[in-house]
């Protein structure tokens, strides 16, 4: 991508009614746009994050037998009515709306219900199961303060997985693994070890605990209590002695932390399918109910944390993995531009995407732009090396440059 060509511009200052520094950042680095108060439009690098965030949670879904589909948004009344969850005394965040005919029709605020009549009429026998299907999509709630950036808005995009197991038993093994599934995405996301499975409370839907992911972080909602050697934590709205005796945790083991939540699991029993008719037929012919399970990951929510969590007071620090470019590529005179074309050319044609300042703009800026964006590494090519065919690599990282050779600089980018 050659700057001259992207419609976006850096900024000095974020817009004085954005309080939150993640969304500060990626205002001002161009990544994102916001259309209202927890409602942001992803502009072209933004996206590239966004979708660098969705493809390492694709992958590790894909990995556990998660199929992936597309359902809608709007979703029809009657679903909801079925299992009782119309009513907004029951969901008071739902965005309705109503046909010119005066339907009226649910905006994607879960998709229990919709999966559930999709998935259902492919079911019949045990042989049919398990499944798993999950989707990457934009969800809508009716939020009653959006806050804190792109952590609680009332538009985000979120990865929502539900799987069909025979029973108990091999919902179990299908839960423990998608756990385990989530483990590895924070990880690749560079926060695994800041991200504590986390017991909370199962809702409605079953006796037994759910499960969040809480990143540790200064900016958290919630209160959690953490067990370093066990590697677990427990959200303060369970944190009882009760629960404890349960989960066999002692208080006196336990850290008070602030965490924001970046994914959840939990099990729905056979509310939905039992709900909505939807049973399969076992092995001696009898009629058996469908054990549920969904599991949750914020995506955008994401690109939140990890631009709170990767920056410094020079802006945004991408990890490689998720940066919308790997190289920032800085042309200085008149002379280097041939040189700085090259080079561009060459690394795009190796596969290695690279965001080129070719602007006429002050060195000053060129350098500033590029902290701000938080490419993982910077290539400068000006009239003062040329005569020494040299470039001046620097890792965002460390900020520490050094003068490579051609062959010495593309050995460093792998």
């Amino acid at each position: 991508m050659r700057l001259s060509q992207n419609f976006t511009k850096t900024r000095k200052e974020a817009p004085a009614d954005e309080q939150a520094r993640n969304a500060q950042l990626l205002i001002r680095a161009g990544f994102v746009h916001k259309e209202m108060a927890g409602v942001y439009a992803f502009l072209p690098l933004g996206k590239r994050v966004l979708d660098n965030i969705a493809q390492i949670v694709r992958e590790e879904m894909n990995a556990v037998g998660g199929q992936e589909v597309q359902m809608t948004v709007l979703q029809p009344r009657e679903l909801f009515e079925r299992t009782d969850r119309w009513d907004d005394a029951k969901v008071d965040n739902w965005f309705k709306t109503k046909l010119v005919n005066g339907t009226e029709l649910g905006m994607g605020l879960t998709h229990e219900e919709p999966v559930v009549d999709a998935v259902g009429e492919f079911i019949n026998s045990y042989k049919d199961l398990p499944v798993m299907v999950y989707q990457i999509q934009n969800k809508f709630r009716n939020e009653l303060r959006a806050k804190s950036g792109l952590l609680r808005g009332r538009e985000f995009v979120m990865k929502d997985m539900y799987s069909f197991a025979r029973n108990q038993e091999e919902h179990t093994k299908i839960y423990e693994m998608v756990a385990v599934a989530y483990a590895k995405v924070y990880d690749r996301l560079g926060v695994g070890a800041e991200t504590y499975r986390t017991y909370a409370d199962g809702g409605i839907f079953t006796e037994k605990f759910s499960d969040e992911f809480q990143t540790l972080s200064s900016i958290g909602e919630d209160t959690i209590y953490i067990h370093e050697a066990k590697k677990v934590a427990v959200n303060k709205e369970i944190y009882t002695d009760e629960n404890l005796a349960k989960l066999g945790l002692e208080k006196s083991e336990l850290v008070e932390k602030r965490g924001v939540e970046v994914g959840n699991i939990f099990p729905l029993e056979a509310k939905y399918t039992d709900g909505l008719g939807v049973k399969y037929t076992d092995e001696d012919g009898n009629e058996q109910s469908i054990i549920m399970g969904c599991y949750g990951i914020g995506v955008s929510r994401l690109v939140g944390l990890l631009a709170e969590h990767f920056a410094d007071d020079k802006g945004l620090v991408w990890p490689e993995n998720i940066a919308p470019a790997k190289v920032y590529l800085v042309q200085i005179g008149q002379e280097s531009k041939e040189a700085a074309d090259v080079l561009y050319s060459e690394l795009m044609t190796k596969g290695i995407e690279v965001i080129y300042d070719d602007r006429d703009e002050r060195p000053g800026a060129k350098f500033a732009d590029s902290e701000l964006m938080g490419i993982p590494y910077r290539i400068t090519v000006s009239d003062r090396l040329l005569g020494d065919e040299k470039f001046e690599f620097t890792p965002r990282a460390t900020g520490v440059a050094e003068l490579l050779t051609h062959e010495e600089l593309l050995a460093k980018l792998g």
